[in-house]
């Protein structure tokens, strides 16, 4: 029983580093057009986002009870093997940091609860008719859905300011983004905290400590709403560089109709218990924007390894956590502290690499070509 609740709480306090991953990993979903634009200085534009994320994992607990009692059965779930489907999501995270890709944190937390679950309880601990229906079919009209909206927005916006004076229009439509950008950084919170509250309501409903309908109770909530704050307020500043200025050169009118599309769908979708990935909402809603602006560039090659990182997320994230799982199921205490130590120096080797080109608030702003020549000079340095 010792050895259990204190496997329990290792995965709690995994669980919320993975919502501390989630959160600078996904800042850039609220916040790039909006910093890209000017409607809000870096370093506001992530404290604002940090705050309304936490209030948004108090909306709704729809996701969190699709996570716990959806996608994998929980009667056949150990703490163990969450751990090891955390651990696997965890890794993907940071590496797509690293690299500046703004992959999907849902599907790398999906991906390494499926891979983990299959490998210690079977196929049948994985429902994979959930798993299709609420989270592959969403993946796959959720962007669809936020760019033609976004498309229509920023053609309407055009075309009804056509007359007025570029600066005032520019300065209203950023006054604009203020609010959209709040809204998506609410709906952010409200959808993807959840995530974080259902994989520790599942850990509590495995350990005996929960009941078997069971929903997140209000500690849980509390923490997945301030780990999910602090990492936003940290602020993924290479993914903001790659949303913000690799996809379109982003101006207001634009920022505020992709905001305001990617909210919409966000909000809705939490609403209906779908756990779509936020990132795929915004790029989206931000490529969208770019094709409804007449002459915009659209960066199809970075839009293309976008897409790429998307369909190789889920998979990957499985893999590693199914690796983990065989050496937690199958090593016990042993394999879940080899494991947790390999994972641990994994993360500071990802760190350390990071430092060698920081993005910060100050340069986040940067010219994407430039700073892509930059990047690539100083890895060959």
């Amino acid at each position: 029983m010792d050895h259990i609740t204190f496997l329990v709480a290792v995965v709690i306090v995994t669980a919320l580093a993975f919502d501390f991953t989630n959160g600078f990993h996904d800042t850039a979903n609220a916040m790039a057009t909006s910093i890209a634009t000017g409607a809000l200085r870096p370093k506001v534009a992530v404290l604002i986002s940090g705050v309304l994320n936490i209030v948004g994992a108090f909306l709704s607990t729809e996701v969190a009870r699709t996570i716990s009692g959806g996608i994998v059965e929980d009667s056949l779930v150990t703490p163990g093997m969450i751990f090891a489907g955390l651990i696997g999501a965890i890794i993907w995270n940071l590496a797509t940091w690293l690299l500046g890709l703004p992959s999907s944190s849902s599907h790398a937390l999906f991906g390494g609860l499926i891979g983990a679950v299959w490998v210690g309880a079977g196929q049948h601990g994985v429902h994979f008719d959930q798993v299709v229906e609420k989270i592959l079919i969403p993946a796959l009209a959720s962007p669809l859905v936020a760019g033609l909206a976004a498309l229509f927005a920023t053609y309407l916006a055009y075309r009804i300011t056509s007359k007025g004076r570029e600066s005032s229009v520019n300065k209203g439509f950023r006054l604009g983004q203020i609010a959209s950008a709040s809204l998506v950084s609410l709906a952010h919170g409200t959808n993807d905290a959840q995530k974080t509250m259902g994989v520790i309501t599942l850990t509590l409903i495995s350990a005996g400590a929960l009941g078997h309908d069971a929903g997140p109770p209000v500690w849980v909530i509390g923490a997945a709403g301030l780990a999910i704050g602090l990492g936003t307020y940290l602020g993924g500043w290479r993914i903001i560089r790659t949303m913000g200025k690799g996809l379109t050169d982003i101006k207001a009118p634009q920022g505020f109709a992709a905001e305001s599309a990617a909210t919409t769908v966000i909000l809705t979708s939490a609403h209906l218990g779908f756990a779509l990935s936020t990132t795929q909402v915004c790029s989206g809603g931000i490529l969208g924007a770019g094709l409804g602006r007449r002459l915009a560039e659209v960066r199809w090659g970075t839009a293309g390894r976008m897409v790429v990182a998307w369909c190789v997320t889920l998979p990957a994230a499985a893999a590693v956590g199914a690796v983990a799982a065989s050496a937690v199921v199958h090593g016990g205490t042993a394999g879940t502290v080899v494991i947790a130590v390999v994972a641990a120096a994994a993360a500071a080797f990802i760190v350390f690499m990071s430092r060698r080109n920081p993005v910060t608030s100050g340069n986040v702003n940067d010219d994407h070509a430039v700073a892509v020549r930059t990047d690539a000079t100083a890895a060959h340095a």
